[in-house]
């Protein structure tokens, strides 16, 4: 085992798949001689030259419909957003392109694309760099949606996920960057389609993913001082969602709070309450609770910005108003 930052198990994931398979390549705004706006490609050009590490134009919707042309003809690209926010240039090219191909081809087309890069709330980065698409994409047939959580998971997603023969958009917060974790010196791969059972517990399940993931636990001690036994599921893959690992939570805890970064208008949450409601609704023994972000553009303002999204605190009181019976 090795402690490993998550940046850098973005980069041995990376590594480690062009170095397995020929056809995967990389291309995005200053990738290659830079290292990546995160460093996650440092260094690789010299490795495996600047065809294969592509720098491309300020030009999201032009390189990411490279990508796909490169993606249905065999080749395996790893686009990188400098910010994913940018990506919303490139909506029609990952939806109608990517989303769509190997159906509307009648499946003559495979797309193994990931398009991956930094996204969330950040600390005063202004709206335009503090998007959270999951919700802007999760309605595009064809897609699957996967959010890392810690650098263990990130490096074992990010291989599925170039592996995968299906487009895939991974998304990593840009907080969670430096965040560092022990990884097996053997190579191992994590599925893009499980829940992760974070915490075991009897009282509530919290269903969350991405950064607040560790706002859950960070919120524990306060919820076990009032009592409560929590069950924490980390989402990972928001589309598809795992419905099997959350069916079984709720039928032993009957009570349910969803935990996002998201917007609360049209965001994961309100599809997984939905969901819950339709297929559960008789293990519930409360209504679902959805702890979201504010419906507005993030504010610079570190103050404005902090309230803008769910704290531990919040989380706990939740909690504590759900089990109590205080709706």
């Amino acid at each position: 085992m090795a402690a490993t930052l998550m940046f850098n198990a973005l980069r041995e994931a990376t590594d480690e798949e062009m170095a397995r398979d020929q056809t995967v390549f990389v291309l995005g705004e200053d990738v290659g001689h830079y290292g990546g706006s995160y460093k996650v490609t440092k260094d690789l050009y010299k490795k495996y030259g600047e065809l294969r590490l592509l720098d491309t134009p300020i030009a999201e919707n032009s390189f990411t419909g490279m990508a796909v042309g490169a993606a249905m003809t065999g080749l395996r690209p790893i686009v990188e957003g400098m910010n994913m926010g940018f990506l919303l240039l490139a909506f029609n090219q990952i939806a109608n392109n990517a989303g769509m191909l190997r159906y509307t081809s009648g499946g003559n087309f495979k797309i193994p694309l990931v398009i991956r890069g930094p996204g969330g709330v950040g600390r005063q980065l202004g709206a335009e760099h503090s998007q959270r698409l999951e919700a802007y994409f999760h309605a595009v047939p064809g897609l699957k949606i996967v959010a890392c959580s810690t650098a263990y998971n990130a490096k074992g997603l990010l291989k599925a996920a170039i592996r995968d023969d299906n487009p895939v958009l991974f998304f990593e917060h840009v907080l969670l960057y430096n965040l560092k974790d022990e990884l097996p010196t053997h190579e191992y791969i994590c599925p893009l389609d499980k829940a992760e059972l974070v915490r075991p517990g009897q009282d509530v399940t919290l269903l969350t993913y991405s950064r607040m993931r560790h706002h859950c636990l960070q919120a524990l001690k306060e919820i076990e001082r009032d009592g409560y036994d929590p069950e924490i599921i980390d989402l990972i893959s928001l589309k598809p969602i795992d419905m099997v690992a959350i069916a079984e939570s709720v039928r032993k805890t009957h009570h349910v709070i969803i935990v996002e970064e998201c917007m609360k208008t049209g965001g994961i949450g309100a599809e997984l309450s939905a969901l819950i409601h339709e297929q559960l609704f008789d293990e519930l023994d409360a209504p679902v609770i959805r702890l979201s972000s504010q419906d507005i553009p993030t504010p610079y303002n570190g103050t404005l910005e902090y309230h803008t999204i769910v704290q531990p605190p919040q989380i706990a009181e939740a909690v504590r108003k759900l089990m109590s019976r205080q709706l």
